[in-house]
């Protein structure tokens, strides 16, 4: 999965630090349809890894109290979103190209995210983790509450076999993905991608995530310069 809508902006339309950022109520409401989904399926998760980041947590343990048996949740640090720079330190020049070239259809490994973590270096403190958990063999159903970025590498890790992030495919705020893996690095048929209980066929908006959240940038930069002067 991917965590639940968070609001990065508040309601001055300052940018609120990401690793401190709860969950909006619509993003609470994304983490209980969830649980009703796993929960109508009768779904039972040996596994629950979260990044540790409380949009995380907060998806996972909503999702979960839909379901009869309690799970422990597993943090994962290395699972925590790519890293961004400052918001402040990115020339006006450049912010469109930083908000959105990290997710280009195949991300550069030197591109850095909103001038911080490099694709490369994000891809590999991520990509071990799936390893380790594939080469477990105590777990036939876990879920993942993960994030965007992290869902694109590990999806693009599965699809390849190779250390790439592909961002031409979208994972919505509280979406579900499905994936069956084998024993084999090469064995993974992903069988759902992007399934929003609450917006099925993604019909809410044709923009991503990190449009949203540059159109809300430029919004804030605009009206904190006009303040100055």
């Amino acid at each position: 999965m991917r965590h639940g809508s968070v609001d990065y902006f508040d309601d001055d339309g300052k940018p609120v630090r990401p690793d401190t950022v709860p969950l909006s109520e619509k993003g609470r409401q994304q983490a209980i349809a969830a649980g009703e989904e796993f929960a109508q399926l009768k779904l039972s998760f040996d596994r629950v890894i979260v990044s540790g980041l409380p949009r995380t947590i907060e998806t996972a343990s909503l999702a979960l109290s839909r379901l009869p048996h309690a799970v422990r949740l597993e943090t994962q640090h290395a699972l925590r979103e790519i890293e961004s720079g400052k918001l402040a330190d990115i020339k006006p020049h450049l912010v469109e190209r930083a908000f959105l070239g990290a997710f280009a259809a195949t991300a550069d490994v030197d591109a850095q995210f909103l001038g911080g973590e490099k694709i490369g270096h994000f891809l590999a403190r991520v990509l071990p983790q799936l390893d380790a958990l594939r080469a477990d063999q105590n777990w036939d159903c876990a879920l993942l509450v993960l994030h965007g970025g992290v869902n694109r590498a590990l999806l693009s890790y599965l699809l390849t076999g190779e250390a790439k992030l592909h961002g031409g495919f979208a994972q919505d705020p509280g979406c579900i993905n499905a994936i069956d893996v084998g024993a084999e690095k090469h064995d993974a048929i992903l069988r759902v991608v992007n399934y929003a209980p609450l917006d099925r066929l993604q019909t809410a908006t044709r923009k991503t995530t990190m449009e949203e959240l540059l159109e809300k940038f430029i919004a804030y930069r605009k009206r904190h310069h006009e303040d100055r002067e």
